[in-house]
């Protein structure tokens, strides 16, 4: 017999309208789906394909065994996120070998600081795993803003709110255009570097972008208040025109 199909959908910034034309296909003709969530929590793709998916699929809740409540640099992240990832790897590959193929939701690109990749790399040597491409939520965030985000040579710099503030302000310095991501918690550390950057008062604060509750604004006039998880930070580039 042989083994199924994993494929690796891309579903886009949020917005259902925006999925390709293959996504909504193997959705709705699906019969194994599997996707990431936090414990407790429906899970945004899964959100995102409600009422595209058979009636009869069978779902496959991956749930992160932490989020933050182990700091990065802890080595008992990696190591419980790796159990973690091997044991879904395990689920997906018992699958596959009946020769049932299957659907992995992916929120924006699989291939652009996606769950999925950590997946791919474990099964891409042992089954046929098939990535399917989608617009990047950093994409939705900055067409959002109505503004073009690049021109002519700027150079578009993308940057984790993880990293030391230290990092994120030598990076923000050389480059001419501007996307933050993973902000959360770590907003105050960000607006510090944007700020020894010379670039606070250019950026604009994205949540949710192409989702029901979107909302743009000057990061400036956003305050004090705490970003939730879908938020992107954009400072456009304003290089070379005609």
């Amino acid at each position: 017999m042989s083994t199924g199909i994993v494929y690796g959908v891309g579903l886009g910034p949020g917005d259902p309208e925006l999925m390709s034309v293959r996504a909504d296909r193997l959705l709705r003709t699906a019969k194994h789906v599997a996707f990431f969530r936090k414990a407790g929590r429906s899970g945004q793709a899964r959100r995102i394909v409600e009422g595209l998916l058979p009636d009869d699929a069978i779902e496959f809740a991956m749930e992160y065994p932490v989020t933050t409540e182990i700091p990065l640099d802890d080595p008992a992240y990696n190591k419980t996120l790796s159990s973690f990832y091997a044991e879904c790897t395990d689920h997906l590959r018992r699958i596959a070998e009946t020769g049932e193929d299957i659907v992995v939701l992916c929120e924006g690109d699989p291939f652009f600081f996606g769950s999925f990749m950590h997946l791919y790399t474990r099964l891409k040597d042992r089954l046929t795993v098939e990535v399917v491409p989608a617009i990047t939520g950093m994409s939705g965030a900055w067409t959002a803003t109505g503004q073009p985000v690049t021109w002519g040579d700027d150079i578009l710099t993308v940057l984790m709110g993880t990293l030391p503030e230290a990092t994120l302000r030598e990076a923000m310095t050389r480059s001419d255009a501007l996307v933050v991501m993973k902000i959360g918690r770590h907003i105050e550390k960000v607006k510090s570097a944007l700020k020894a950057a010379g670039k606070f008062d250019a950026a604009w604060l994205i949540e949710y972008a192409s989702m029901p509750q979107q909302n743009v604004q000057k990061l400036s006039d956003a305050g004090e208040k705490v970003t939730p998880y879908f938020s992107i930070i954009v400072v456009h580039g304003q290089g070379r025109r005609p």
